[in-house]
């Protein structure tokens, strides 16, 4: 199963595949929290250890880059695609009850 990789090698291997798209155009939607969603196209320029930088473009012929973090593909807080298809499956299954416990039976390590 996918969620079976720990989260290390998973970001390994969005990394990876990202390598594999460096020079192409993706579409990127992040969320910025505060119910604030970015949707931009753009052309993943660079791919770093710990982020990826794409060139997105802005209004006048202007460019500008950002960069994300690999977590935050991750995490789900950005979602990139291609051509209308998503390149990451979703990594949290959405379906799951997150179960909040009372205070006392946490467990603190």
């Amino acid at each position: 199963m996918e969620n079976d990789i720990p989260p290390v090698n998973r970001i390994d291997q969005i990394r990876e595949e990202l390598k594999a798209l460096e020079g192409q155009r993706v579409k990127v939607r992040a969320n910025m929290g505060r119910s604030r969603i970015v949707e931009r196209a753009g052309t993943l320029v660079h791919v770093h250890p710990s982020l990826f930088v794409i060139e997105v473009e802005e209004r006048r012929g202007r460019k500008a880059r950002q960069s994300y973090q690999y977590v935050d593909v991750l995490t789900g807080m950005v979602e990139l695609s291609q051509n209308g298809e998503p390149l990451f499956a979703p990594f949290v299954d959405e379906s799951m009850e997150l179960v909040d416990y009372p205070l006392e039976e946490r467990v603190v390590s």
